[in-house]
Order: C-alpha cells, then sequence, then structure tokens
C-alpha cells in the first residue's frame, strides 16, 4: 500500500480562484451577485497527511537481504485522523492514526515496535519541528496480523498562520465587472502567493525510515 500525500500549499486554502462563477453562494467560491470576490481565505488549522513512501515499512529477516522469502513484517500507516484547536497563541494540529501489520512467522508470541515521525512543515518545505515516537504492535501464538493505533502533536504559532491583513484584503476585495483587475486572479499575484505560502503549515506523519527502508519503498 502507497500513500501520495505530498500536500501543496493550495490544499490548505478554501478559496475556489477560477471556477464556480454562476452565482455561488459557499465561503471560499468566487460570487458575481455583488461584485467578483473570494468570501473566505483559508484556515490557521494545517492540512494533515502522510508524505510519499513513508506510509508503510517492510522489516526482513536478515538485513541486507531485500527478498521477498527474507520479509519478516510488514506493515502499513491508515486512517489518519486530524483534529484542530486554535488558541489565542498557538494552534494545536492532534493527529491519531492506525497501523496495520502482517508477519510472516506466526510460530510464538511477539512485539514489535515500529519509530514513526510528526513533522511540522511551513511552505512546503521548511522542517519546523518534528518529534519521533513508536508503536508497538503485539502478535499472539500463532496470529499473523495485529493492528495498534498512535498520536502525535504539531504546534503552530498562531501569528504565522494567520494571513497580514493588507493580503487578506487584496484577497477578498470585491471586483465589479468593470474593474481593470475584474478578471485577473489574485492569487496569481507572486506578493500574495508568497504570503500564503508563508502563513500555511502542515503537519506530517509517516513511519521513521533509515536510508534503505526509504530507497526500498520508493524503488520497489
Amino acid at each position: 500500500m502507497r500513500y501520495s500525500s505530498r500536500l501543496t500549499a493550495i490544499s490548505v486554502l478554501v478559496l475556489a480562484s477560477v471556477s464556480g462563477l454562476a452565482g455561488c453562494k459557499s465561503r471560499g467560491e468566487i460570487v458575481v451577485t455583488e461584485g467578483v470576490g473570494i468570501t473566505a481565505v483559508r484556515s490557521r488549522c494545517p492540512a494533515v497527511g502522510i508524505p510519499d513512501y513513508t506510509g508503510d515499512v517492510t522489516v526482513f529477516s536478515v538485513p541486507g537481504n531485500r527478498f521477498a522469502d527474507n520479509i519478516d513484517v510488514v506493515a502499513a500507516m491508515t486512517n489518519v485522523r486530524p483534529q484542530c484547536t486554535e488558541g489565542a497563541e498557538k494552534v494545536v494540529s492532534r493527529v491519531t492514526f492506525d497501523v496495520l501489520a502482517r508477519r510472516t512467522n506466526v510460530s510464538s508470541a511477539r512485539q514489535v515496535t515500529l519509530p514513526y515521525f510528526v513533522t511540522v512543515l511551513r511552505g512546503g518545505n521548511t522542517v519546523i519541528t518534528k518529534r519521533v515516537g513508536s508503536v508497538t504492535l503485539n502478535f499472539a501464538a500463532g496470529q499473523e496480523r495485529a493492528q495498534a493505533s498512535g498520536e502525535g502533536i504539531g504546534y503552530i504559532d498562531r501569528a504565522s498562520a494567520t494571513l497580514p491583513e493588507d493580503i487578506r484584503k487584496r484577497i477578498t476585495r470585491k471586483r465589479r465587472a468593470g474593474d481593470a483587475d475584474a478578471a485577473i486572479d489574485p492569487l496569481a499575484d507572486p506578493e500574495v502567493k508568497a504570503a500564503i505560502s508563508r502563513a500555511t503549515f502542515e503537519v506530517l506523519v509517516g513511519f521513521q525510515l533509515d536510508e534503505a527502508q526509504l530507497a526500498y519503498n520508493a524503488t520497489r
């Protein structure tokens, strides 16, 4: 199972700058009844996801032997569930998830502990914080499969996740049909795009893999 959740800045915007021109009423869409304008900009809560190639892990019985008959345990991260709380100074994003695992040798009871990370990313490429935890799977004797749950928390400075007021006004300013810039998407403005990127955060969770494990996931 492979997860592709490299989230971009636009994924956290509650905007519709191109579509929905015919009498839209929902928040975040362009409305033309009283002039063109974006009615809602964004949430301070971060997007949450699993980066490419980190949503599953394969453990081999003999290190370095990466053939199928040497696979010991395979685990996948799934059911990622975010819960966001906006405080006066911090935005707190709590992430819970499940880990589903399968092993090849079921002869005896066994515990398998797998490390995972929770990273806060800003602007799509700047790591603000990274925390590493672990989840433990308990296999009963004769049992092939096991399941466990994990969680992580990301803290984001509320002020940093807030668009400057002048940028917000440029985005939400209503433009009437006769205005020279009525058909211009304000989000195409490089200054606006840069401000949105700076105020955009993601919380990413995945297995803490070494280089060999990451390469295995990326090339298989």
